[in-house]
């Protein structure tokens, strides 16, 4: 799936948004319906009034989210538009066209001359489908209801995964080879961490803190990074049906595996 949402970010028409909304529509869904239900059971210890579980869903929710601020993941359009300027007015108060057009080109190379950032951005995203294929792992471990329902929305996620990869690598300037490299990365980092799952047994109460954690994981990759990206070029009506889709089939899936 990783390498298909590879395929589509080179080959992607205006359809884009759609398959975007609908994955996040399966995200939303089964942290809503399965994750953090099965969290709960699993760790209702409180601490300070508070279920354990909901605490990690929030530390999940903020870690991720202090990991993209570090990384850069959300500049990708920064540098666009760091040194725009609108043109330097002479002594006389007359526009001087050629500061503006100068200014363009030193954004432009501002992002594409960023390859490393790029390749930061396409790492962590490797290192965070390690984590999907881990709660894989640990999800089977806790019921084959959770495994599945998790297995799917890591599969729907992984799409978006394969899709940002390769257009993150490709905005900074990196060329077409090194991008496909680290899409194969991505796509071979969830069979590495579900296989060191085979490795142990996680205990019940550590199982439900880790799914809490990665719930608030899935909700802020969904809300942050995919929503986002599917309604900012068409912000339509079609996008938000297809999220609606996505949270519906995912209430269905977990309804009959239940």
């Amino acid at each position: 799936m990783t390498l298909i949402g590879g395929w589509v970010a080179q080959r992607t028409g205006d359809r884009r948004h759609l398959v975007l909304g609908f994955a996040a529509g399966l995200m939303l869904g089964v942290v809503a319906f399965d994750l953090l239900p099965e969290a709960l059971h699993q760790a209702p210890e409180e601490v300070h009034g508070v279920p354990q579980a909901l605490l990690m869903f929030a530390a999940g929710f903020l870690a991720i989210h202090i990991v993209e601020r570090a990384v850069a993941i959300h500049r990708g359009h920064e540098a666009e538009y760091a040194e725009h300027t609108h043109g330097q007015r002479s002594a006389q108060g007359q526009a001087q066209e050629p500061a503006h057009g100068h200014a363009h080109g030193r954004a432009r190379s501002g992002v594409n001359g960023h390859q490393g950032v790029g390749l930061t951005a396409a790492l962590a995203l490797v290192g965070h489908s390690v984590m999907d294929g881990f709660a894989i792992g640990a999800a089977f471990q806790a019921g084959t209801t959770v495994g599945t329902v998790v297995a799917i929305a890591v599969v729907a996620h992984d799409f978006a995964d394969g899709f940002n990869t390769y257009t993150l690598t490709r905005l900074y300037g990196n060329n077409r080879r090194r991008a496909l490299t680290l899409l194969a990365a991505d796509a071979l980092a969830p069979v590495t961490g579900a296989a060191i799952t085979l490795l142990f047994t996680i205990s019940e109460h550590l199982l439900g803190l880790y799914l809490g954690f990665f719930a608030g994981f899935l909700l802020y990759l969904a809300t942050s990074d995919i929503l986002p990206e599917a309604h900012s070029p068409h912000p339509s009506r079609t996008t938000l049906l297809c999220t609606l889709a996505g949270v519906g089939f995912m209430w269905l899936v977990i309804g009959f595996a239940g």
